[in-house]
């Protein structure tokens, strides 16, 4: 059953279909993979998969299994995880010859014949009810990835001051230098559709800890639907993990992600609406689409851009005529806002194009400096020597004439609206299309 009112995207394209609900009892494939990543665990993991074999044998109600990714452990966990793959038909074994949690995940996961793919500690931290509300979402085709949060007003968390401090500490730094929105990024507990795994993993360049990170602030900034599980979770006293080398390669990764992202080097554009069943990329009559959120990063820009302008125009006015000085502030604050416009308002990443935006937008600029110079011109005529309170204000002035004009001329002309090309109607399917993007045609992503 399709979730969307489109007859989803071309795969030629290259992109995701639009979300479908998963069907249970069709095929042998498992609907939900849940791997367990384990590095030495001899002791914990016979526990702790019997334990989740019997919840969801006993709560699950579509074919599942259990993957347990052996880490290149040196105990007898390989022994232990055969002899469970023995006993148990739903469970199996995987053996990694190099160590990390992200690379254990990428390997099984990208193997995987499941649709929905998980994965959770070996501690059990989490309480184990709250796996079905995790993967639900993702069965049923509302969103892509699910996540559990121990920060969630709603969660019932047990663990010392100083673990609650670092996580607490860790979220607040992702969402200040990346900007993330989702509360808990490492919980261990989470969820993904394969489709999507597809797609996004090979963007995801961390094989340790970070892994699940990068990979959420990623699928963020490319749109996708992240849902949030509040999980009730109690710390392990026993764990193994070493919290200053995890915290320490966590800032690497996010110094890391944050400059790729910075300098548009990540190919975020191939993840952009993906499955084709984005309301907003719909045709509304008499609703111009992404108009409101455009103008808002308009105004912003623009705000910002005049109070850039007029401290330049100061600056550049105490050693030369106002003509001189008004066209060399326009043109330095001109290429910044075409560059800041560009990002923020019409949402175009990467650096094709840049050439002949760029390009573009100074020929905004010439129609700009038209305005401003002749206004100034203007003030010179009727008045000899104006005071520079009154030259400031007539600026002022035709600047937000010359940013009236400048919105419609990007909107329009610079970044204009992408283009859905006409496609056969398919039988059975409501006439909407999802509309093809300029960077879809031209590489086929």
């Amino acid at each position: 059953m399709r979730t969307d009112s489109s007859p989803g995207t071309d795969p030629s394209l290259g992109v995701l279909p639009a979300r479908e609900h998963l069907p249970a009892g069709v095929g042998d494939a498992p609907v939900l993979d849940v791997v367990i990543p384990v590095y030495n665990e001899e002791r914990d993991l016979g526990p702790c998969v019997r334990r989740l074999h019997q919840h969801l044998v006993g709560t699950f109600p579509y074919r599942f299994r259990i993957t347990i990714a052996d880490n290149a452990s040196t105990d007898a966990t390989p022994d232990v995880a055969a002899a469970l793959a023995a006993a148990l038909p739903e469970v199996r074994h995987a053996r990694l010859e190099q160590k990390g949690r992200g690379r254990a995940l990428r390997t099984v996961w990208s193997a995987s014949d499941a649709p929905v793919l998980a994965y959770m500690d070996v501690d059990l931290s989490t309480d184990l009810n709250a796996l079905l509300p995790l993967v639900a979402p993702l069965i049923s085709g509302h969103s892509d990835l699910a996540i559990g949060s121990r920060l969630a007003r709603s969660s019932r968390v047990v663990r010392g001051p100083k673990r609650e401090f670092i996580s607490r500490a860790y979220n607040l730094i992702l969402r200040g230098s990346l900007q993330a929105r989702f509360s808990d990024a490492q919980c261990g507990f989470k969820a993904i559709r394969r489709d999507v795994a597809r797609v996004l993993l090979p963007l995801v360049e961390d094989s340790g800890w970070f892994f699940d990170t990068e990979m959420l602030v990623l699928a963020e900034r490319a749109g996708l639907r992240i849902h949030e599980v509040p999980v009730d979770w109690v710390d392990d006293p026993d764990s193994t993990v070493h919290i200053v080398k995890t915290a320490t390669d966590d800032l690497k990764g996010v110094w890391r992600v944050g400059r790729a992202l910075a300098v548009g080097a990540l190919p975020l554009d191939r993840l952009a609406r993906p499955f084709g069943d984005d309301p907003r990329d719909r045709q509304v009559p008499g609703v111009p689409r992404g108009l409101a959120r455009q103008l808002v990063g308009f105004c912003v820009v623009g705000v910002l851009s005049t109070l850039v302008y007029l401290l330049l125009y100061s600056g550049f006015r105490t050693f030369t005529g106002s003509q001189v000085a008004n066209a060399l502030a326009l043109l330095v604050s001109a290429v910044a806002n075409t560059a800041a416009n560009r990002r923020l308002t019409f949402g175009v990443r990467g650096r094709d194009r840049a050439v002949r935006h760029q390009a573009q937008g100074l020929v905004v600029f010439a129609i700009g400096l038209a305005l401003t110079s002749g206004s100034l011109a203007a003030l010179g005529a009727a008045s000899a020597d104006p005071a520079h309170s009154t030259e400031l204000a007539v600026l002022v002035a035709a600047n937000l004439a010359a940013t009236v004009l400048r919105f419609l001329l990007f909107r329009a002309w610079v970044f204009p609206e992408p283009t859905a090309p006409a496609s056969p109607p398919v039988p059975g399917a409501p006439h909407a299309s999802r509309p093809v993007y300029d960077h879809e045609l031209r590489t086929g992503r």
